[in-house]
């Protein structure tokens, strides 16, 4: 009989998350790996499968997992997803493949996920590349942006025969992967691993180079049969309220560009530092918010309270991560909007002034609208305060490219094949679609990959 439950994964314990930024969740072990594959009921029509954006054949793989056969699993995903370890860790697999899992009809659906960050860490282990490529070289493209499409990008672009170059604006590339999402969900080991494959595949990555400043698009088109933009989106969005501009008020953006890429925590031995108090707000109930809020109790923050308009259950932050908040000690203050933030004479944020809200009938999202209640206003005492409410595309290439169509808030316009406006300059990821998740963004930029290739050389 199938049991009900999935395989619990295991966790760093929690005296030993708080002092250090080392991986919580632990993954599975073989033993563990095979108690789960063996919960698949290998369902004929495949609804898993068809919920993966990448559309990875999960049957296949988890069938070879039951059977001990782990590099044939393995390359069953690859086929599809040239970085499982990195997506069996981020993507937020229960509001895709294992919400279609016919197991959910009996209790838990199959951990699709950990079977799949399984296998990405079995290939970490022993060094597993495919590093095929043609000999013969079909044509050069430029890629700008080194994030999740960029290198899903450059991967499909090599293995379909084309001179590949990255050009990454900070002075080291994985775009969100290596300053958005911190080591304890993320660690950057897994991600050298993968850039690493990159390069081996021959795409020359040139760090420090920002285009629309050291090139204009017009004048990569001079050297390069094609250009792909997948420049993420990493412009912090803002509640535009009173006191946003007191001293001790970051961006997410800025917080984790500090601690993630910059090192802020290990100051003075870096040289960026980060000035935090005994109380931190962290406004928004997302991933990002869920991360601020855990880097600071590992930053020694005696107590963080999560801010956010609607409920619990309306939060877009994976369950999982909520989880791992909670247990962590970060505090949940819902149904709660920021009007101001207050300041001492000194221009530093001492208050977030909040009103409380109630829920109303679905917006445009699905999620219900949160309304103000007249009358219900608050203050909260803080030391700092972190923005996390999302992130919009930086405008610099669309202000330095006038013939390139975008819409109101910049993504830039394409077909449904990830052509632009302009011929030969396509577009794929957040760029386009406003901030989405790493899955997502890897299947645009396969896709857009292959029509690149049709329209050069009328491939498949």
């Amino acid at each position: 009989m199938v049991s009900r439950r999935s395989v619990p994964v295991r966790k760093l314990s929690l005296d030993k998350r708080l002092k250090t930024f080392e991986e919580v969740v632990l993954g599975y072990t073989e033993s563990e790996a095979l108690e789960e594959a063996k919960r698949c009921l290998k369902c004929k029509l495949e609804p898993c499968s068809k919920a993966c954006p990448l559309n990875i054949d999960i049957a296949k793989f988890v069938e070879y997992i039951k059977e001990r056969r782990f590099k044939k699993a393995l390359e069953v995903i690859l086929e599809k997803n040239p970085f499982p370890a990195i997506t069996g860790r981020v993507c937020p697999q229960e509001v895709l493949c294992q919400r279609d899992c016919t197991l959910r009809k009996l209790g838990d659906p199959l951990a699709i996920g950990k079977l799949e960050r399984f296998l990405g860490d079995y290939q970490i282990e022993n060094n597993i590349m495919d590093l095929k490529v043609p000999e013969k070289v079909k044509g050069k493209v430029a890629i700008v942006g080194s994030g999740p499409a960029g290198l899903m990008g450059a991967v499909e672009l090599r293995k379909l025969g084309y001179e590949v170059t990255i050009f990454e604006a900070l002075h080291e590339a994985g775009g969100v992967m290596v300053y958005g999402i911190p080591e304890f969900r993320l660690p950057r080991r897994v991600l050298r691993f993968y850039i690493n494959y990159v390069k081996k595949l021959g795409v020359n990555i040139v760090l420090d180079s920002v285009i629309g400043k050291i090139f204009t698009i017009e004048e990569l088109l001079r050297d390069y049969d094609a250009v792909l933009l997948a420049t993420g989106a990493g412009t912090p969005k803002f509640l535009n309220i009173p006191g946003e501009e007191l001293n001790g008020v970051y961006s997410a953006n800025e917080f984790l560009i500090r601690i993630n890429l910059m090192k802020a925590y290990k100051f003075p031995y870096y040289d960026t530092p980060i000035k935090l108090g005994k109380r931190i707000a962290v406004v928004g109930g997302g991933n990002t918010a869920m991360d601020v809020s855990r880097i600071a109790l590992r930053l020694g923050v005696e107590e963080v309270i999560v801010l956010y308009r609607r409920t619990e259950a309306e939060m877009p932050a994976r369950r999982e991560e909520v989880e791992n908040a909670k247990e962590e000690g970060v505090k949940f203050m819902l149904l709660t909007q920021p009007i101001a933030l207050i300041g001492d004479e000194n221009g530093w944020v001492r208050k977030v002034k909040c009103i409380k809200m109630k829920l109303g009938k679905p917006d445009a999202s699905g999620r219900r609208r949160p309304i103000p209640i007249p009358g219900s206003e608050f203050d909260v005492e803080v030391d700092n305060v972190v923005i996390a409410i999302g992130a919009e595309v930086n405008k610099l290439i669309q202000r330095t490219t006038p013939d390139l169509k975008v819409d109101r808030k910049g993504h830039v316009i394409v077909d449904e094949y990830g052509r632009t406006s302009i011929e030969r300059v396509y577009a794929a990821g957040d760029v386009v679609t406003g901030a989405a998740t790493v899955i997502e963004a890897l299947a645009a930029a396969k896709k857009v990959a292959h029509t690149i290739h049709r329209d050069l050389h009328g491939g498949d």
